[in-house]
């Protein structure tokens, strides 16, 4: 494969430590990639699943990336009703090849994805249509697997339905931490966007069976509560899985709660 001669243009949309590393790594690395615009949001946002405000506990200022570049910098502010579809002249006058959604919690309009050349895209840290939804890193070591990966997707209507790009598989070993798993996955996504991205190729993008998709709703901190009629395997995945930088597994006594931010099993 011979590398582009024509830069692609790119909108990217980010607002997480992820969205940093894959923004900095594409900046550095990828000759022919040109970030044209940087949307983000607020650390702390509405959202539809939740009557108070979320707390993104991966949050990274994106603004800071955008001026030592020279890159236009917008931050959506659900609060006070703003929405991507406000900036659609915005977007439309860069004419981007890509919309890239990388560590962004809210759905792309169809109106703001058909913008783009090729569409909009993203990565979900699972191998689809496995772990769709909310918290998939979290939920697949709570569901103590072995095994996870992150897929590059053409964003659709529906909840990570797309259409597959690539896909790359990773271990979880039995004593990773959340962070342990969230830097593979981020690893393995700077990985296939360096792929997809710094060569002229005619992307294949493969369809999902549907059917197969099960999809995983966001965790909320009380959803951190440990069942200590679990096994001591389920107690352990529960606990790494929601270490720091996440508020942590728990339980309650005499009124008091107690965060538990590891743990190991001894065999008596």
């Amino acid at each position: 494969m011979e590398k582009s001669t024509k830069k692609l243009k790119i909108v990217f949309l980010g607002c997480t430590k992820f969205s940093e590393e894959i923004l900095s790594e594409l900046i550095s690395k990828v000759d022919n990639v040109e970030i044209k615009v940087i949307f983000s949001t607020p650390k702390k946002f509405k959202i539809s699943y939740s009557k108070k405000k979320v707390e993104n506990f991966n949050y990274s200022n994106l603004e800071d990336i955008a001026k030592v570049n020279n890159i236009d910098y917008y931050q959506i502010n659900h609060d006070k009703g703003e929405k991507i579809t406000d900036f659609y002249k915005t977007i439309l006058s860069v004419k981007p090849d890509i919309i890239l959604v990388m560590g962004w919690y809210y759905m792309v309009p169809k109106k703001i994805r058909e913008i783009a050349k090729l569409g909009a895209w993203g990565i979900h840290a699972s191998l689809l249509p496995n772990y769709a939804g909310g918290a998939p890193l979290v939920w697949a070591m709570i569901n103590g697997e072995k095994k996870t990966g992150v897929s590059l997707f053409k964003l659709e209507n529906g909840v990570d339905d797309g259409d597959i790009i690539s896909q790359k598989e990773f271990d979880i070993n039995d004593n990773d931490s959340i962070s342990d798993v969230y830097e593979k996955a981020t690893k393995a996504s700077k990985k296939i966007l360096l792929e997809m991205l710094s060569t002229t190729k005619d992307y294949k993008f493969i369809p999902q069976d549907k059917s197969k998709i099960k999809i995983y709703p966001q965790r909320r901190p009380e959803d951190g509560e440990i069942n200590f009629n679990w096994s001591s395997d389920k107690i352990h995945d529960f606990i790494r899985a929601q270490t720091k930088p996440y508020p942590g597994a728990f339980f309650i006594i005499k009124g008091k709660k107690i965060t538990i931010w590891d743990a190991k099993i001894e065999n008596l």
